[in-house]
């Protein structure tokens, strides 16, 4: 861009006396602050200079408010300065009259002065233009470089967070690797106490399968005695045929008795032969998963593992679980099912739905289901049902939460026993009893894939 001047003062006279001052400078690349000061001089002076000495394009600017002259019209006023001598001339020659300070050339304010010498047209102006160009660019340096030193404690501060969390973290690796090898050690010595509760079992298998035995010896040899006196009786005279009808049909109820006897008790050691095949097989899944050291799942954080109290079921994915187990037994509270899945059947619609599906579930998983009523009310109970479901109904003045606890309670020890039902006294009660509590909506989820 071209440079433009003023025209020289007279000899003798000073340069601040010119009629016609011009810019020496390049006005497009005025520093900020300059371009400001000039603005608010020339807002100053545009609003008390004669309307003739006013460029046509700063009128508007003239009738602002003071205040708003040099925000809204500096780039006006600061063209109008660059490109109207007459108006350049005219605020030099106002601010001689009213601020004479605005033209003072050695004034402390780098940005004042240099202000001035734009004005006046003075040579030096380009110097101090300079001069407050670089102080800008260093004071630009300076809040880099504050800012530079703010980011740096920034990270150091950072720096120094994440090295306290490293270390809370390497003693929080330490506590958990000391909390698994305690847990390793519960784990084996509660492996050592099943193994004894195995041998335990065993012997009293042995035990029971003895006694069925020696009731089967009596039996036999009770059943040859009478025999033996039938035929003895045969002998007699006619007489005493009446006794002898009498002796063979002691005999026969003899035999009857001993034949319930022994069916009971072959039920009853099937029950704990069954009981005693899962804890087996639970067992050897036992010590599988403990192997001669950790598995991976042992080693897994942020979880911990039961201690020995039953937990409660939520889900279907641990019903199915549960239903695998061999020996299984499923004791259902009905109505707190029914009225949970399907409240608005009626009480005889919402029973017959329950026993179906309670038999598909049966017939699928093999598991022993006992389906419990409230008899209260009830004005026919069903003579039977389906395949693989017991119905019972409470007798009355018996609650069917109380039959529920008593059919858990009946149960042998060690043989898995599932109970479900919504209501948090019996759940609570019969956990304490080994079983497993199972919420009624999680059987209706299982039974809506039967």
């Amino acid at each position: 861009m071209a440079l433009s001047s003023l025209p020289e003062p007279p000899a003798g006279s000073e340069s601040s006396t010119s009629d016609d001052p011009g810019p020496v400078v390049e006005w497009s690349g005025l520093p900020e602050p300059v371009r400001g000061r000039l603005a608010e001089v020339g807002a100053e002076a545009v609003g008390a200079l004669p309307k003739v000495d006013v460029p046509q394009q700063l009128r508007a600017v003239a009738r602002f408010a003071p205040a708003k002259r040099a925000r809204l019209g500096g780039s006006a006023i600061i063209a109008g300065l660059r490109d109207v001598p007459g108006f350049r001339t005219a605020v030099v020659q106002w601010c001689r009259d009213h601020k004479p300070a605005a033209l003072d050339l050695g004034g402390d304010d780098p940005v004042a002065v240099a202000a001035a010498a734009v004005l006046l047209g003075e040579e030096t102006a380009v110097h101090y233009l300079e001069l407050v160009s670089r102080r800008a660019s260093d004071s630009s340096l300076r809040a880099e470089r504050d800012a530079a030193v703010a980011r740096l404690r920034k990270v150091e501060a950072e720096l120094d967070r994440v090295k306290t969390e490293l270390s809370s973290s390497t003693g929080a690796a330490d506590q958990v690797r000391a909390e698994g090898e305690v847990e390793l050690e519960r784990l084996r010595k509660r492996l050592r106490e099943q193994g004894a509760k195995l041998r335990a079992a065993k012997d009293a298998a042995v035990a029971a399968e003895a006694a069925v035995e020696v009731v089967r010896a009596e039996a036999s040899a009770e059943v040859a005695a009478l025999t033996e006196q039938r035929d003895r009786d045969r002998e007699r005279a006619e007489n005493e045929r009446a006794r002898a009808a009498r002796a063979e049909a002691d005999a026969e109820i003899a035999r009857q008795s001993a034949r319930e006897a022994r069916q009971a008790d072959e039920v009853r050691l099937a029950l704990l032969v069954d009981t005693l095949d899962g804890a087996v097989t639970g067992l050897r899944r036992e010590l599988a998963l403990g192997g001669g050291g950790p598995r991976p799942a042992d080693l897994v954080r942020g979880a911990t593992a039961a201690q020995g109290v039953v937990g409660r079921v939520e889900d279907p994915a641990a019903l199915e679980r549960l239903l695998a187990l061999p020996a299984v037994h499923v004791v259902v509270d009905g109505y707190n099912v029914t009225k949970t899945g399907y409240a608005e059947l009626s009480l005889a619609d919402q029973r017959d739905r329950l026993i179906r599906q309670l038999a598909s579930l049966a017939a699928r998983t093999s598991a022993e289901v006992t389906l419990v009523f409230d008899g209260a009310g009830v004005v026919a109970v069903p003579v039977t049902a389906p395949r693989g479901v017991r119905v019972l109904f409470s007798d009355p003045g018996v609650l069917a939460d109380d039959v529920i606890k008593a059919l858990v309670t009946a149960e042998p020890e060690g043989r898995p026993v599932v109970v479900v039902t919504s209501d948090r006294a019996v759940a609570d009660a019969v956990r304490r009893r080994g079983a497993h509590p199972v919420p009624s909506a999680v059987l209706l989820a299982r039974l809506g894939r039967v």
